[in-house]
């Protein structure tokens, strides 16, 4: 064979050594050195259209593997409601999933990282074993932010074990309306009370430095998540309290209300806010770019990204995808910046993409989502900390958090009634008695307990996952020579047939969820008054209420000799006996008025017409025990 001149072979070894050198080419967006605003800079102008339109779609896990992610450059994965590896996967199988949908992104062209993101919001609730918290009811019952702000953090840890950075946490809704069906999600009817709360927040991602600028994204680091403030604005506040429906309110109202706990946020830095599905004075919030653009962006300078809310821009229509073009151009141009799609992703991609090409949307608009988008991936430190490993796997369903659960669950009962006067108060109970009956659908179940938004979207009722019911915490509780008998729905021989000290009686809504929530007459099943009127006929009774809401009672309260409202405690349920026993004082003050009846809905404090049968912040104390 010939050789090859030294001439050639020199040009050869140039033209190798220039395609090594372009490989390994200097990229100032790949320097964590370098500030985030050069960074999403440099990135930005590195890429196409698609890569941007890629960044903007957030698909479901149901549709996820790691060929879509690199195809089609996406930007963020999520959870919806009971989308998990499997029923009772454990943090390793969850690490592992989120690891390998990740391998994909890192595998595109700019090694752009996904964001994955869940619903955390009562702790890491859709996952098998991880501490539930009492809902957001309960917790605006404690008027603690300071243990709010300590579940933020636990949850932070949990949420991470799974190898999940992102969370569609808090839920700072004025609820204004029990009737709606998310009315648990809503720290209280107050705005201060939310305010305070947004405490969260701080533990979720991490305090901000007091020298930080307002309205920039923050993370304190790997044990932190990105937090998402939601639903915005005036979810709370729809006509009879119907989700998803019109909230009328003048604009003070509104801003006066509905968004003092957004600006609280935005100051803590909040990377992420989510739109809500209802409408404002008739128009819908996913199409209000006076609000969203103009109010948020512009005047309360939020620099972190806007996310719609599942399947959003399609519930723009009426009915809902009539005009998917119209929806996608709507809010888009309203400033939404990511788009939970979830499924039809190539839809949504297809869309946006020729609406740019054909200048219905301007490149402008599609730069400053894409912007927001990969400076909150910068701040949260995604593109140093793209994969998860196992070191945070202790966390889920600690000791410690199950203690701080038990605390909120302590801080958060309120007593209503507690005997017919002061001098003879039936709480708290003795725990030396020869016989105690215990009743009801929701002493013995931990689904119950929980309410929705628990492993499934829904909740589910059933021991659903690992905690503690109300049963099992007063057996813990009891003098050893006390018999606790559990019968759930009991007959009146067998209540006359035995001679019982005292009962508790606990009952209260079934699990539900959003939509399915909602109630225009706010009973409990037929079963819950049938049990009290049963069992509180025959026996000294403390009746436990385990909602979501204030519900019709005040027709019962003669018969009850004590009344507790307990929420929706969550897994520890040893914080509600630790209180009913006496270890700790009852401290917890409505976070809601308790009406008398629904007629007077919408009914809030400092209304013309109030005249509540418990008022906002009404909650009797015990004595003699220590306070938390």
């Amino acid at each position: 064979m010939a050789k090859a001149p030294p001439f050639f072979i020199g040009i050869l070894a140039l033209c190798c050594w220039i395609a090594v050198a372009a490989n390994a080419e200097y990229k100032t967006y790949q320097d964590p050195k370098k500030p985030i605003n050069k960074r999403v800079k440099d990135l930005l102008s590195r890429m196409t259209l698609e890569e941007k339109v890629g960044q903007m779609t957030q698909i479901d896990k149901l549709v996820t593997s790691a060929e879509v992610l690199k195809k089609y450059y996406i930007g963020s994965v999520l959870s919806g409601g009971g989308s998990v590896p499997s029923p009772t996967a454990s943090p390793e199988t969850w690490v592992d999933m989120v690891n390998g949908y990740q391998k994909g992104s890192l595998s595109t062209r700019l090694k752009i990282p996904m964001l994955y993101g869940i619903d955390a919001v009562h702790g890491h609730n859709g996952v098998y074993k991880a501490t539930i918290f009492p809902h957001n009811v309960g917790l605006g019952a404690t008027r603690d932010p300071e243990l709010v702000k300590r579940i933020g953090a636990a949850t932070a840890l949990e949420v991470r074990a799974t190898g999940i950075p992102y969370v569609f946490a808090p839920c700072i809704a004025v609820c204004r309306d029990p009737r709606w069906g998310r009315c648990y999600e809503s720290y209280s009817e107050d705005p201060k009370v939310v305010r305070s709360m947004t405490e969260i927040i701080s533990g979720l991602q991490g305090e901000i430095p007091s020298n930080s600028r307002k309205g920039v994204p923050f993370l304190a680091g790997q044990e932190k998540v990105l937090a998402t403030a939601k639903h915005f604005v005036g979810d709370g506040g729809t006509t009879k309290g119907m989700n998803e429906n019109n909230t009328l309110a003048s604009r003070h109202g509104l801003l006066s209300i509905h968004l003092p706990a957004y600006y609280d946020s935005i100051i803590k830095g909040v990377g992420t806010i989510m739109v809500s599905y209802s409408s404002w004075n008739g128009v819908k919030m996913h199409a209000n770019r006076d609000l969203i653009t103009g109010f948020l962006k512009n005047t309360l300078r939020f620099r972190g990204f806007v996310i719609s809310d599942w399947q959003g821009i399609d519930r723009i229509t009426t009915p809902e995808h009539a005009n998917y073009t119209y929806s996608i151009i709507t809010g888009i141009n309203a400033g939404i910046d990511m788009i939970m799609v979830p499924y039809n992703y190539t839809e949504f991609i297809d869309g946006l993409t020729s609406l740019v090409k054909n200048k219905v949307i301007p490149m402008s608009r599609i730069d400053d989502a894409v912007t927001r988008i990969l400076r909150v991936k910068f701040t949260i430190g995604l593109f140093e900390h793209p994969l998860a490993d196992y070191s945070m796997i202790k966390h889920l369903g600690s000791k410690e958090h199950r203690e701080i659960a038990r605390e909120a669950v302590r801080k958060s009962l309120v007593l209503l009634k507690n005997g017919e006067s002061a001098d003879k108060p039936v709480l708290p109970l003795p725990k030396k008695a020869s016989k105690i009956l215990v009743v009801g659908s929701h002493a013995n179940n931990i689904g119950n307990q929980c309410g929705g938004w628990t492993i499934q979207w829904q909740g589910q009722t059933g021991n659903v996952t690992i905690g503690t019911t109300i049963l099992t915490a007063i057996k813990n509780t009891v003098h050893p020579e006390t018999k606790v008998v559990f019968n759930e729905n009991p007959d009146s021989k067998f209540l006359k047939s035995n001679k019982f000290s005292y009962a508790v009686v606990v009952v209260g809504e079934p699990p539900y969820a959003e939509t399915f929530g909602d109630s225009l007459n706010l009973t409990l099943p037929e079963s819950g008054y049938s049990t009290i009127k049963n069992v509180c006929a025959s026996v000294k009774c403390v009746v436990v209420l385990i909602t979501g809401r204030p519900v019709v009672i005040g027709t019962y309260l003669a018969q009850i000799d004590a009344l507790v409202a307990a929420w929706l405690p969550g897994t520890e349920g040893q914080g509600v006996a630790d209180v009913l026993f006496g270890d700790y004082r009852f401290s917890g003050k409505l976070p809601h008025t308790w009406f008398k009846s629904v007629d007077q809905l919408p009914m809030n404090v400092g209304d013309p017409h109030y005249d509540p049968l418990f008022p906002f912040g009404f909650g009797l104390t015990t004595k003699g025990a220590k306070a938390d």
